[in-house]
């Protein structure tokens, strides 16, 4: 069983300054829920039962918001407030959420071996907040059908734009089925010309505890940090490990046009919402072409 899930959120949020200023990136809302929220949401939907988050100092928000917030359920169940009462049990019950510090952030491979007393000799999950799913099952509980049928690492991927290459780290596989590889190597970050592939890891991992000498020994590769790339590579070099094609609408969230895409998709994904959404773009295009109109003058 994958029961244990890794959820690295020490990172600055640099690309959202100003607003990350004061507030964890992790925190920033689509449409009424945090991003961390979707992320914890799908590994639970998987069938995690105890959640890691990786921080740092500054980042408390983040365990404040899966708290109890007591005065104010109190409250609201005196208003009879029922709807609302419940949208903030963030942390579903048999969930155990714990939390760990990266001291010096000096990349995702890192985050993730801080992780090592917490898995134990157990296979676990890799979530990275900044990505978001819209899927009829979550993404998770894919790769983890898959770890149960093959018995060794998987990691996400999906085929992204030669444009969008140098932002991933790349799979190398031998296909072996439709939609699965077997994984032969992993680039971090490729100029296009150079990448094996356009199959990128999209965020989500299913990795098993041998993972953790590998990183302890990965030297800083691509921007000076310890890639999770570098390890899985290495672990690669010595079982089978896999990349399965995950299903649903992914959204990098981790920069400002792929925050807003998620916003959008998401609000217009709920019923009570899509009818004012659309209302909202129809309007704001129109506005835009009123703007681009010639006037009279220059008509002629």
């Amino acid at each position: 069983m994958v029961r244990k899930a890794v959820i690295p959120a020490a990172g600055l949020g640099t690309r959202f300054l100003p607003a990350t200023k004061a507030v964890p990136k992790e925190m920033l809302p689509i449409v009424d829920r945090p991003l961390l929220q979707y992320v914890v949401e799908e590994a639970v939907a998987a069938g995690i039962t105890d959640i890691l988050l990786v921080t740092r100092q500054g980042k408390e928000l983040l365990e404040d918001h899966f708290d109890r917030a007591y005065e104010l359920e109190a409250r609201l169940q005196d208003k009879g407030k029922t709807s609302l009462l419940k949208s903030t049990r963030t942390l579903p019950g048999g969930v155990t959420l714990f939390s760990v510090r990266q001291g010096e952030p000096l990349g995702l491979g890192h985050a993730v071996l801080q992780a090592r007393n917490f898995v134990g000799d157990e296979p676990f999950a890799v979530l990275l907040p900044d990505e978001v799913f819209l899927s009829e099952r979550p993404c998770l509980g894919g790769l983890i059908e898959t770890y149960r049928e093959l018995g060794g690492p998987v990691v996400g991927v999906q085929e992204v734009p030669p444009e969008e290459v140098s932002r991933y780290g790349i799979v190398d596989g031998e296909e072996i089925s439709p939609g699965l590889y077997r994984v032969r190597g992993l680039v971090e970050k490729p100029p296009v010309d150079a990448a094996p592939s356009r199959w990128a890891i999209i965020g989500r991992y299913i990795i098993t505890p041998d993972i953790f000498p590998l990183l302890a020994g990965t030297r800083p590769g691509a921007g000076g940090e310890i890639q999770l790339t570098d390890g899985l590579a290495a672990l690669a070099s010595r079982r089978a490990v896999y990349a399965a094609v995950t299903e649903g609408r992914r959204f990098d969230a981790g920069n400002t046009l792929g925050f807003l895409e998620a916003t959008l998709a998401f609000a217009l994904a709920r019923p009570d919402l899509r009818p004012g959404v659309l209302k909202i773009i129809e309007r704001e295009i129109g506005a835009l072409s009123e703007e681009a109109a010639p006037t009279s003058g220059e008509r002629g």
